[in-house]
């Protein structure tokens, strides 16, 4: 299953491509869109259109994953940012591919095993898992989105938690570095 999944913001939208086959990640690709400040709102929110629908053309996703907003205490900013996600998922929508939302605490609980990790924890378990240095840390949040979003996708247990192989991909990522620290 090849995974799109996005970190949505006005400013800059991270984005990173993986596929989940045979209980493993690969790495496809991952990048992002920087905006020209100058750019008025909507010329911003269009450009983020044609970005990601260039990008869904190319890379195909069976499905997209995008990063639940946050509010904190600058609701401008949590509104505009909404915004940016609610472009994504209207892209989405338009070219026919699932989208998924997933909380952040719940990524940085998926993919470090705390949902409290900070980015910079986030982005080094996202190199061991996918042994490759991210464009950006707007990429890596994608990547993370990716890869929590297929936890997500398999569906839920009767225990109420979800089914997925992401927790023996992290320890198998953690046990390949131990091999290459003994090395």
């Amino acid at each position: 299953m090849k995974i799109l999944g996005i970190d949505p913001g006005l400013r800059k939208t991270g984005w990173g491509v993986v596929v989940w086959e045979k209980n493993s990640f690969s790495y496809l690709d991952d990048g992002f869109f920087l905006q020209n400040d100058k750019l008025e709102l909507g010329q911003k929110l269009l450009r983020i259109f044609d970005c990601l629908s260039l990008l869904i053309k190319k890379s195909r996703p069976d499905l997209i994953g995008i990063e639940q907003t946050f509010v904190g205490s600058g609701n401008i900013s949590s509104l505009k940012l909404g915004m940016a996600r609610g472009i994504c998922i209207l892209t989405a929508a338009k070219l026919g591919i699932k989208i998924l939302e997933i909380q952040p605490k719940l990524v940085k609980k998926n993919i470090t095993g705390s949902g409290i990790a900070s980015k910079d924890q986030v982005n080094q378990m996202v190199k061991k898992i996918l042994n490759v240095v991210p464009r950006s840390e707007d990429s890596s949040d994608a990547l993370a989105v990716a890869m929590s979003i297929q936890s997500k996708y398999i569906g839920k247990l009767d225990n109420g938690k979800y089914s997925s192989n992401l927790e023996q991909a992290i320890t198998n990522a953690l046990e390949k570095e131990k091999i290459n620290i003994r090395k």
